[in-house]
């Protein structure tokens, strides 16, 4: 039977949420798409990390009130977050894309070219035909 990769499965099958970054995760053909709420973030203040197999993502959320205001509602978390996924192997970490448009960070992380199913060609090679007979000397 075969057998679909995903790398993520036993990472966030059951996985908490994250109050600071919540995340979708999607695999559309070859690659992993990867989408965090950051709304409010300076995107100057986005750093991702890439290490052996872990993608480290941080950001920073400031909000201020003018000076002199009182705060009467604080709802909206503030200071740096950070997530860390842990990625299994046949990930192309070097090849992960981020973009950040409209409050949410986009990374798209393909799956290594080694990793990709593939067909394995059979080569088929005729039998040689053998000749059989008695040799006569005259």
């Amino acid at each position: 039977m075969a057998r679909t990769f995903d790398p993520f499965r036993e990472l966030f099958g059951d996985a908490p949420r994250t109050v600071g970054m919540p995340m979708d995760l999607v695999r559309t053909g070859d690659e992993f798409v990867v989408s965090i709420d950051l709304p409010g973030v300076d995107p100057e203040s986005i750093d991702i990390d890439a290490e052996e197999r872990t993608l480290t993502i941080r950001a920073t959320r400031n909000t201020q009130a003018g000076e002199g205001a009182q705060w009467l509602v604080r709802e909206r978390p503030t200071g740096t977050f950070a997530r860390q996924l842990t990625l299994g192997s046949g990930l192309a970490l070097d090849q992960v894309g981020a973009d950040y448009a409209d409050g949410v960070l986009t990374l798209r992380i393909p799956v290594a070219e080694a990793a990709k199913p593939r067909k394995i060609a059979v080569n088929h090679t005729a039998a040689q035909p053998s000749i059989e007979g008695e040799v006569t000397e005259g």
